[in-house]
C-alpha cells in the first residue's frame, strides 16, 4: 500500500536527498544531485521501481517502526523498532560528501535479539533500469550506463542476490551494531575510497551541530523554527547556494488527479521570503549564498528572466512525463521538468528587486554589479508591468492582469525609491520611480478592487480571490489597519478558507488555472493568513492559526506543500521550502511583533 505522504523523513547531504518511510524504506532517492534521475523511485511507482528496506524480519514489525525521530540539531534519522524479541535501532543519514555521495544506514542492537532483513532494488533513471550486479571484493557493485553503485556492509553480513534485488539477513544483539553503505559514482570513474560509516556519523553529528548553534532565535516555538530552518538548509544545493522548492517532483496536489509538478528547482517567488528567514534567524552564510545565487541566475537580458532555474542556475528545464511510473496513489502523470519556466509572471522581478533591497537594507555587503542588475530589471518592468500574465501561481489558463503580479511591480518601483533615497550616490531617478509607483499603485486600486465587497480580487474584472492578497500589508502596498487591507483579510478567510486553513484560489466551476480536478489548503497561505491577522489587530486568532498549523506538521516536524484536513493528510511534493519558510515568518511575526525585514506602511 501507498504510505501517506508524511509517513516520510528527508535525509541528505546538501546536493541531494533521501526519503525514508516510516516502514524503513527509503523510496525516493536522486543521484548525484537533487534533479537528477531517481534510482529509488518506490514513491512514484511501486517496489520494482526501485526502494531499499531495512526491517525486523518478525511479522509484527514488518508494517511501521515503533517511533522515530532526528537527533537533536541534525539531519540524522534515528528509527526504533519493538519486537517479541527485542528492540533494535535503525540510523539513516548522508555525511556530507567529499567526492561522492554515500547513503549510510546503522543497525544497532538495543535490547534483545532481533533478526534484521534488508532489501536493495537499485533501479536508475527513476525506476526504469535494472542494473547488472556482481561481487568484487566481498562487495556489490551495480552497473547501468552512466551510473554506479557499490554496496556494502561492516561488518559483512550474509548477503545474496534475489528477483533482482540484493537480499541481507543477520542478528544483532543489545550493543551490537551492522552498517550498511551505499556508495554512487559515475561508472566511468573508479571506485571512490571507502568511508567508515561510523566516523561519518560522529562527524555528520558535529557537522549540523555546528550550523544550528547559528542560530539566534531564541523565542517561542523554537524548536519548531529551528527545524524548519535545518530543513531549509538540508534543501540547499552547497556548491551554488540555490534553494530548491522540495525533493520531489510529482507528489499529488490532489490524490488520483493530475496536478503533479516537479519542484526540484529554485523559484525567484520563494526569494524575499526565504531571505527574509535567513537574515532574521542569523544565518547570513545562507543568506549571501543564496543571494548570490539570485544574481547569477538573474544575469542577462531581463526580458529572458524566468521564474525558476536549476540548482546552479541552469535555464532549460524542459518538461515531460514518465509512462511507466504509475505516479503516487495512481496520480499521473509523473511530470520530471517544468514547463512553466517559459510562462510570463512579471510579479518576480518585484521579488528579485525587493530580495536585493533586502540583502543591502540588512547589512550584507553589496556587490557592485547588483544595482546595475537591478535597474535593467527596472527598466524592463516600467515598460511591461501593464501587460498580463500567468500570475504566482503559475497557471496553465489564460494570461490575466493579476493583481499580486500588479503588486509586486509596485514593490520594485517602491524599493528603487528607498534604495536610491538611502544612498542618493547611485545612478537613477528617483522622481521618475516614485511616479511610476504612484501609477501602479492608483492602477491596483481601481481595477483590482471590488468596493461593493469590500476586497481586492484575484485578477482585475475578477470576482474570485487569490489568497496572494494577503501579502499586501506584507509588502507595504496598504497600511495593515486600512479598511481595504482589513476588508480582504475576512473575504480571503471566509470565501477561501478550508476547515479553517486557506487554498490559493478557488477551483470550483471554470478554474482560473485551465487544469481539471481540485487541490488541498495551501500551507503557505494559512501562514500568511495568520501573519494578516496579527498584523490587523487579531494576535489571539492568528496565533491560535499558527499552532493548528504546528500540529500539520509530521512526526519529525516536516511540511508538504498542502494539506487536505478532511482527510487529515499531506498532499503535494515534500518536503516543501515555502511551508518551512511561512512557519519560520510567522513564528517571527508572532515573536516579534512584525513581519522580520519586510517594510510595513506605505
Amino acid at each position: 500500500m501507498t504510505q501517506p505522504i508524511e509517513d516520510y523523513a528527508l535525509i541528505g547531504d546538501l546536493m541531494t536527498s533521501g526519503l525514508v518511510g516510516r516502514d524503513g524504506s527509503i523510496d525516493w532517492l536522486c543521484l548525484p544531485r537533487f534533479d537528477s534521475g531517481a534510482c529509488f523511485a518506490k514513491l512514484l511507482g511501486d517496489e520494482e521501481n526501485g526502494h531499499w528496506r531495512i526491517a525486523p524480519a518478525s511479522a509484527e514489525a514488518a508494517e511501521r517502526c515503533t517511533r522515530r525521530a532526528y537527533v537533536d540539531g541534525s539531519m540524522v534519522l534515528e528509527s526504533y523498532w519493538e519486537t517479541e524479541d527485542g528492540t533494535v535501532k535503525v540510523i539513516d543519514f548522508m555525511p556530507q560528501r567529499d567526492v561522492s555521495p554515500d547513503v549510510m544506514r546503522i543497525v544497532e542492537g538495543v535490547s534483545g535479539e532481533v533478526t534484521v532483513h534488508s532489501t536493495l532494488r537499485l533501479r536508475f533513471d527513476y525506476g526504469h533500469v535494472v542494473p547488472w550486479v556482481r561481487r568484487s571484493d566481498g562487495h556489490r557493485v551495480a552497473v547501468a550506463g552512466p551510473d554506479s553503485a557499490w554496496f556494502r556492509s561492516e561488518p559483512p553480513v550474509h548477503t545474496w542476490g534475489e528477483a533482482n534485488s540484493t537480499r541481507s539477513e543477520f542478528t544483532v544483539a543489545a550493543g551490537e551494531r551492522v552498517a550498511f553503505v551505499l556508495t554512487w559514482h559515475a561508472s566511468h570513474d573508479p571506485r571512490p575510497e571507502p568511508v567508515d560509516p561510523y566516523a561519518a556519523l560522529e562527524q555528520s553529528l558535529a557537522d549540523w551541530r555546528e550550523w544550528t548553534s547559528q542560530c539566534c532565535y531564541e523565542g517561542p516555538y523554537r524548536e519548531a523554527v529551528t527545524r524548519s530552518l535545518i530543513t531549509l538548509k538540508a534543501l540547499t544545493y552547497a556548491p551554488t547556494g540555490g534553494i530548491l522548492a522540495a525533493a520531489t517532483t510529482s507528489l499529488p496536489e490532489e490524490i488520483g488527479g493530475v496536478r503533479n509538478w516537479d519542484y526540484r528547482y529554485c523559484w525567484l517567488r520563494d526569494s524575499t521570503l526565504t531571505l527574509g528567514s535567513l537574515l532574521a534567524t542569523g544565518f547570513h552564510d545562507e543568506a549571501r549564498a543564496w543571494r548570490a545565487w539570485l544574481l547569477r541566475a538573474v544575469a542577462g537580458d531581463p526580458a529572458d528572466l524566468q521564474i525558476m532555474y536549476g540548482i546552479a542556475g541552469e535555464r532549460r528545464i524542459p518538461e515531460t512525463e514518465l509512462p511507466w511510473l504509475r505516479g503516487y496513489a495512481s496520480s499521473a502523470p509523473v511530470r520530471v521538468g517544468n514547463a512553466a519556466v517559459d510562462q510570463l509572471q512579471l510579479d518576480v522581478y518585484g521579488e528579485v528587486i525587493d530580495s536585493l533591497y533586502l540583502a543591502r537594507s540588512s547589512g550584507l555587503a553589496s556587490e557592485h554589479h547588483a544595482w546595475k542588475i537591478q535597474l535593467a530589471l527596472l527598466d524592463f518592468l516600467e515598460r511591461n508591468w501593464h501587460r498580463p500574465d500567468e500570475g504566482l501561481w503559475e497557471v496553465r489558463g489564460p494570461r490575466r492582469h493579476f493583481v499580486h503580479s500588479k503588486v509586486m511591480a509596485w514593490v520594485a518601483a517602491d524599493r528603487a525609491v528607498r534604495t536610491l533615497e538611502g544612498d542618493p550616490s547611485l545612478p537613477g531617478d528617483v522622481e521618475r520611480w516614485r511616479a511610476i509607483r504612484e501609477e501602479v499603485h492608483r492602477d491596483v486600486c481601481e481595477k483590482g478592487y471590488d468596493s461593493e465587497r469590500g476586497t481586492f480580487t484575484q485578477y482585475y474584472g475578477s470576482s474570485e480571490l487569490d489568497a496572494a492578497a494577503l501579502l499586501i500589508p506584507r509588502v507595504g502596498f496598504l497600511p495593515p489597519d486600512d479598511p481595504r487591507v482589513i476588508g480582504t483579510v475576512d473575504a480571503v478567510r471566509e470565501e477561501l478558507g478550508r476547515s479553517g486553513l486557506v487554498r490559493r484560489y478557488t477551483t470550483e466551476g471554470p478554474s482560473v488555472d485551465g487544469l481539471p480536478g481540485d487541490e488541498g489548503a495551501f500551507l503557505a497561505c494559512s501562514f500568511w493568513l495568520a501573519d494578516a491577522l496579527y498584523l490587523t489587530g487579531r494576535e489571539k486568532e492568528a496565533r491560535t492559526l499558527f499552532e493548528r498549523l504546528l500540529t500539520v506538521r509530521n512526526d519529525v516536524g516536516l511540511l508538504a506543500e498542502e494539506y487536505d484536513p478532511i482527510a487529515g493528510r499531506q498532499l503535494g511534493n515534500f518536503p516543501q521550502a515555502f511551508s518551512h519558510v511561512g512557519l519560520i515568518n510567522t513564528a517571527l511575526t508572532l515573536a516579534q511583533g512584525e513581519a522580520v525585514g519586510i517594510p510595513t506602511g506605505s
